[in-house]
């Protein structure tokens, strides 16, 4: 389905009942909704970022909603679109910790092929529905691929923003993993913790201090 060492590490889950009634269920959806990212891409975290490449997780809920926004990426959308909020949010905290200007560019790619998994919980969603395929089963399928991160033996940094990614933090119980967590970038919470976070720059501090090659958060080089 992904096409390198994620499908060997899930194969046990995609034989399981609910994996075979979640992919009956976004198959059906497909043909009779509007669903978003486009078919293709509901992978592209997995796909950008190999298991034995994660370095960072940046855990989302599901996503973007909006017209060809969404692009099976976390907080990632396409080009041809303006930025959501969030996102403006996440670059003006970048610019702010990493002294790195405010981007043209839309897409996270850059970030994902360093190492960095872009992963939302959910990973498809119906146009102008937020959460609309919430508890079908994506959750149970992204948990345990925190679990499998978890389990690594390389260390990796979790950003966690907002309440909903923080829950997901009693799942990461290996002592040398990193967890960075503060409130979401979006509008309604960015000011309650996110700005002077410094996400970016404790990121690298970390990989450095472990002999990992840092992330180059500059979308744009």
């Amino acid at each position: 389905m992904i096409g390198n060492d994620w499908d060997e590490l899930l194969k046990d889950e995609y034989r399981k009942d609910y994996f075979k009634n979640l992919i009956s269920f976004v198959d059906n959806e497909y043909h009779e909704k509007v669903i978003y990212p486009p078919k293709s891409e509901i992978f592209n975290a997995f796909r950008f970022t190999s298991y034995k490449d994660v370095k960072v997780v940046i855990l989302g809920q599901d996503p973007y909603h909006g017209e060809m926004q969404a692009e099976g990426l976390s907080f990632s959308v396409k080009n041809c679109v303006n930025k959501p909020p969030s996102l403006q949010n996440i670059f003006r905290e970048l610019e702010s910790d990493m002294g790195i200007p405010f981007p043209k560019s839309n897409s996270l790619i850059p970030w994902a092929k360093q190492g960095v998994l872009l992963l939302n919980a959910v990973l498809t969603v119906q146009k102008s529905s937020p959460a609309s395929h919430k508890d079908k089963g994506w959750e149970i399928f992204t948990d345990e691929v925190i679990r499998k991160l978890n389990k690594k033996n390389t260390p990796i940094v979790f950003i966690l923003w907002g309440n909903f990614a923080k829950q997901k933090s009693k799942l990461i119980t290996n002592p040398i993993h990193y967890v960075i967590s503060s409130a979401h970038p979006s509008p309604f919470s960015a000011y309650n913790g996110f700005f002077g976070s410094k996400p970016f720059s404790k990121t690298n501090e970390f990989l450095k201090k472990n002999n990992l090659k840092e992330i180059n958060w500059n979308v744009e080089e």
